[in-house]
Formats: C-alpha cells, structure tokens, sequence
C-alpha cells in the first residue's frame, strides 16, 4: 500500500539551499526524487531507526529524518540534509 508522503515546511526550505549551493543539482534533485519514492512505498524498509519514531534514509547526496504514521499511512519529512563535504 502506498504511503502519503509529507515534507514539512523547513525541509523543503533545507533542501532548496542545498540545491542552490550544489555543485551538481541534478545528483540533488535524483536524491530528493528518490527518498520520496522509497518513503511512498516502503518507509519501514528503507531507512534506519533512530530512536522513538523517528528513521533516517540516505540518498546520496541527500539523508532525510522523517517519521511515519501508520494509522494515517502517511509519512512526515522533518529534515534533509546534505552530505557534501
């Protein structure tokens, strides 16, 4: 069953400025694409417990804290970040 996949305000914000300060926005772009496909369908497979609710999910070059709710079948991006050096 798919998942409704939510990214919270500040996430959105987060990922813009990496996309702005990336020296290749398509790899940026491909990660964000793709942890929102993995979230959509398989949020307890792809990323790793972090404690409590919260999972992490790793996309090079992008790692994404988000939360799911399975009553609601929803999935909540709190924060993306880059792992650029």
């Amino acid at each position: 069953m798919k998942y409704t996949v939510v990214w919270k305000s500040a996430a959105k914000r987060h990922l813009a400025e990496i996309w702005m300060r990336a020296p290749n926005r398509k790899a940026v772009t491909a990660a964000a694409n793709a942890i929102d496909a993995a979230l959509r369908f398989q949020p307890h497979i792809c990323g790793e417990s972090r404690g409590s609710d919260f999972r992490l999910v790793i996309e090079r070059p992008l790692g994404a804290f988000y939360a799911v709710n399975e009553e609601d079948r929803m999935v909540t991006v709190f924060y993306i970040r880059s792992l650029l050096k």
